[in-house]
């Protein structure tokens, strides 16, 4: 029997799921002193598994997806649960509460959630003052949102805004246009409008901090088009593929029709297919960060052999607990052992050769 899966699942799914996933970060919070012993049992190094990307180095490629840590609570411990890598946010340069509660939905016949909290969190101001009196021990990127209040048309300056406040913390940085918890945001995704905010973070970035757009997984071949060109042309460090799904496929749930972001194993295979279309789009020129239904070895392995170079969990890392980046990297480290792979490097993109 496995302890989280059987035992402690049951328990945490009996509780109201916005409830748990709060009190989960300020447990977190308080674990620092037992840091090495958590990491003696969650973490796993295999130097095969680790890259060099945009500067940064990844000890392995898995990392915490934005959305889990919004406020930045975890940032001492995320390493130690064995992530390679953590993504903070979503923020916005203003404070906001979020959608009204209840917001977030398990689908445990899925395996899957459903979210609508509308990008809760304290402001990058708030996040920039946390962010002052905690270092992270992985690369630390910082998701970027649309304060809710301002207009679609004023959009660039308010992600200028929280990008300057945070330069000086984040490793990396990603404008998320896609959730579609945000009035309007997903519009965000038209080359009109990420032209201009891509114009005015790059002007502003004069380090040259890699740069990334989260995308949705609902995109027509032609926006995807549009957003590799524009990747392109502003040199940005990747895609991140891809954000929750609007539809809603053959699901068991009595939660199925809430309104919000589906994520989980439901998003596996539109997200795959995204991250496709992206490699082939791209000609493999663009890194991308696959994320959406990952929760096994395999899961993994599919999306690197696709044209992942990094992947990201929130929804596996809720249904399988804090031992699943363990698991999923030594199973990665027996696919390096099955085919001979000097680094897990070499697989990527391999289903495209």
């Amino acid at each position: 029997m496995e302890l989280y899966r059987d035992w402690l699942r049951p328990l945490i799914f009996a509780t109201d799921p916005e409830w748990v996933h709060g009190q989960s970060l300020n447990w977190l919070e308080r674990l620092g002193p037992f840091e090495k012993l958590v990491a003696s049992q969650c973490c796993h190094q295999d130097l095969r598994l680790a890259q060099r990307l945009w500067g940064l180095d990844f000890g392995n490629p898995v990392g915490l997806a934005a959305g889990l840590d919004k406020a930045g609570q975890g940032i001492g411990m995320w390493g130690a649960l064995g992530f390679g890598w953590a993504e903070v946010g979503t923020v916005t340069r203003h404070p906001q509460p979020g959608n009204p509660a209840p917001r977030l939905f398990r689908l445990p016949e899925d395996r899957a959630i459903i979210n609508r909290m509308g990008f809760n969190n304290p402001g990058a101001v708030a996040l920039a003052q946390r962010l002052q009196q905690i270092k992270s021990a992985v690369p630390l990127g910082i998701n970027l949102g649309k304060s809710k209040i301002t207009e679609l048309a004023l959009s660039a300056a308010d992600y200028q805004f929280s990008f300057e406040c945070l330069y000086p913390f984040g490793d990396y940085f990603v404008v998320n246009v896609s959730s579609p918890n945000t009035p309007g945001l997903r519009e965000l995704q038209q080359a009109r409008y990420l032209r201009e905010i891509f114009a005015h973070l790059q002007g502003v970035n004069p380090a040259q901090k890699p740069l990334l757009v989260k995308i949705a997984p609902d995109l027509s071949e032609d926006d995807l088009s549009d957003i590799v060109e524009l990747v392109l042309e502003f040199k940005l460090a990747g895609i991140i593929a891809t954000n929750t799904t609007v539809t809603r496929p053959d699901l068991y749930s009595h939660h199925r029709q809430e309104s919000g972001g589906l994520s989980g194993e439901p998003l596996k295979a539109p997200a795959t297919a995204v991250l496709n279309t992206l490699w082939r789009l791209s000609e493999g020129r663009i890194p991308l960060v696959g994320v959406g239904g990952i929760s096994t070895a395999e899961d993994a392995w599919e999306r690197i052999i696709h044209g992942a170079s990094l992947l990201q969990l929130y929804t596996g890392w809720v249904y399988e607990g804090p031992l699943v980046v363990k698991r999923i990297l030594q199973g990665l480290s027996e696919r390096c052992n099955q085919y001979q792979l000097g680094s897990l490097t070499e697989a990527i993109g391999l289903a495209h050769r």
